[in-house]
């Protein structure tokens, strides 16, 4: 983990300190409020950003409020992590597992991640990458999690019959692509990435997604295919 934001432990242990003998009066903020500071600032400028002081200026609070809080800053940088899986791992790891009737149906939910930020964060996941540049603990996390992504997208793929090499090929043409979306920084308009997602679906699986199974992955998101052709899109 990064070093602290002040390397001065005693210091620290004492503002705590005087933090704990305060009254409880006066607001001092909620530790998920300095959570989405840190996270803000994580995507506005990277992990060097996310530091006390600074975070403390944002929310217009003092240095000591943190401390009611957490720890330190290697706390916050854990509870900030422990956001990173829940949003990203977890959901990734939940849409897989969700119904399918067909292994086509199937690639389609886990491409809901990829279009709703509240099942899989990008922005958040760039961040987090580069931060593990920095830092061989945040590299082992993302080791960790990129395992058990790909090892869900196996489990799916050998659910609807696949074997255990084709499953794992098939998770990591998948997963990678995506990431390759990620890192760099790829953009498109929703209406071009919609066109492409028929034939994401037959690389990826070797199947044809069905007319009914691409209509409830449309309208999830909010996609009219028939009024954006008559846009000429």
């Amino acid at each position: 983990m990064p070093e602290l934001d002040n390397p001065d432990t005693a210091a620290a242990s004492s503002a705590t300190a005087t933090a704990s003998a305060l009254p409880d009066s006066g607001w001092r903020g909620s530790a998920e409020l300095w959570l989405q500071a840190a996270y803000d600032s994580l995507i506005e400028a990277g992990i060097d950003a996310v530091r006390i002081m600074p975070l403390a200026k944002k929310l217009n609070l003092s240095r000591t409020s943190f401390y009611w809080f957490f720890k330190d800053r290697d706390a916050l940088l854990t509870g900030l992590l422990a956001q990173w899986r829940q949003r990203n791992t977890d959901n990734l790891i939940g849409q897989t597992q969700a119904y399918a009737e067909s292994v086509a149906e199937a690639v389609l939910n886990v491409f809901d991640c990829w279009l709703d930020q509240q099942l899989f964060d990008a922005q958040f996941e760039f961040a987090v990458r580069s931060w593990a540049l920095q830092s061989p603990e945040v590299a082992a996390q993302v080791a960790a999690a990129d395992e058990a992504r790909l090892a869900a997208l196996r489990q799916m793929f050998e659910r609807f019959g696949m074997d255990a090499l084709a499953a794992d090929v098939r998770a990591r043409t998948v997963y990678l692509t995506q990431i390759g979306y990620i890192s760099m920084k790829t953009s498109e308009a929703l209406a071009i990435r919609m066109q492409r997602i028929a034939d994401y679906v037959q690389i990826f699986t070797g199947s044809h997604a069905e007319a009914r199974e691409l209509q409830r992955f449309y309208a999830r998101h909010g996609f009219q295919p028939a009024a954006e052709a008559g846009q000429g899109i």
